[in-house]
């Protein structure tokens, strides 16, 4: 058993202190950006968390802008790099080059030497650029010729990508897919919020602009105090028990699902869902993370660690469906 002795009161007061840039962040956003709030309180959990985001949603539906908005508020060096099939994995992290007059090598550094890295379009370059990250974002670190360089925290990878059906597409190895901590899904606004985003876009001239209201600090702050959330043993033991369901369903009563799974959730999935449960918890000004709180950022975790078997391709059972079934089968404590 494990014995906590947390001062409950104290760590709500810090969480008090600590989560007030994010209603700064949110008001600053809403200049730019209609709706979306799904989108934003995700890539939130990835700032607050060390973790990153993969968005996937057809062109059009303010990815980019999201992103290279919430860089805009924060302190922190930011980068866009678009991703086309001509680009190399130099392009990326950078290269050694030849000085004649020195008779000796230089490192140039790449685009990734920056806090905020918007990988925009990831899936439109080949396996070997994007294997190219896999370093980057796993290890923090980038290594050119010998020399290997440290990344400077925050370190924050949001790469968008469209549907891999469409023309021009490269699916992503499942080990980079595994890097990200959250894969969500854009869908289309509401009635509502296209007439309010055409009204505000539909003319021409200067656009809002967005203040810097958050520091680095702030945010490594912020994580120190999500990582003393407190989370039950009996949330901890759900987390797992959803993991191993995707990896032996049949012990939970889904029996049907295991030809239906290729490959289950990786043990970073565990650790994933577990940061991200706390980041909601700290987002909603709570100083204990519930059961809920999982739930909510379940399928975010999950979707694209659980591999359907070409069977379920063929029956065109997707995996949101399978980690839904999942959901709603394992004990909730």
């Amino acid at each position: 058993m494990q014995t906590y002795s947390i001062d409950m009161g104290a760590l709500q007061a810090q969480i008090d202190q600590h989560s007030a840039f994010i209603q700064d962040i949110n008001s600053e956003l809403n200049k730019v950006i209609v709706g979306q709030r799904y989108m934003i309180d995700r890539l939130l959990v990835g700032l607050l968390t060390d973790g990153h985001v993969l968005l996937e949603g057809v062109p059009g539906l303010a990815k980019t802008l999201t992103v290279s908005s919430l860089a805009k508020v924060l302190s922190t060096k930011f980068q866009r790099i678009q991703f086309t099939p001509d680009l190399l994995p130099a392009d990326l992290v950078g290269t050694l080059i030849y000085n004649q007059k020195e008779a000796a090598f230089t490192i140039k550094k790449g685009p990734i030497f920056a806090n905020i890295i918007l990988a925009d379009e990831i899936n439109r370059s080949p396996a070997k650029v994007q294997s190219a990250l896999l370093e980057c974002m796993q290890e923090h670190q980038v290594t050119i010729g010998e020399e290997t360089f440290i990344l400077e925290d925050p370190f924050l990878v949001l790469a968008t990508q469209n549907p891999v059906e469409q023309e021009g597409t490269y699916p992503l190895p499942e080990a980079q897919v595994d890097r990200f901590m959250l894969k969500i899904k854009i869908g289309y606004p509401t009635a509502a919020e296209e007439l309010k985003i055409m009204r505000n876009n539909a003319r021409t001239g200067a656009k809002p602009q967005l203040s810097e209201v958050v520091s680095p600090k702030q945010i490594l702050d912020a994580r120190k105090v999500i990582n003393a959330i407190y989370m039950d043993e009996k949330v901890e033991q759900y987390i797992i028990d959803l993991i191993l369901a995707t990896r032996n369903p049949e012990k939970f009563g889904l029996s049907d699902l295991k030809d239906l799974i290729s490959y289950g959730a990786s043990p970073r999935a565990s650790i994933n869902l577990n940061l991200a449960s706390r980041a909601i918890a700290f987002m909603e000004q709570r100083a204990y993370v519930t059961p809920e709180d999982v739930r909510v950022i379940a399928m975010d975790v999950l979707r694209h660690r659980v591999i359907p078997t070409y069977e379920a391709e063929a029956e065109d059972v997707q995996s949101e469906q399978i980690v839904e079934r999942i959901l709603n089968a394992v004990h909730v404590p």
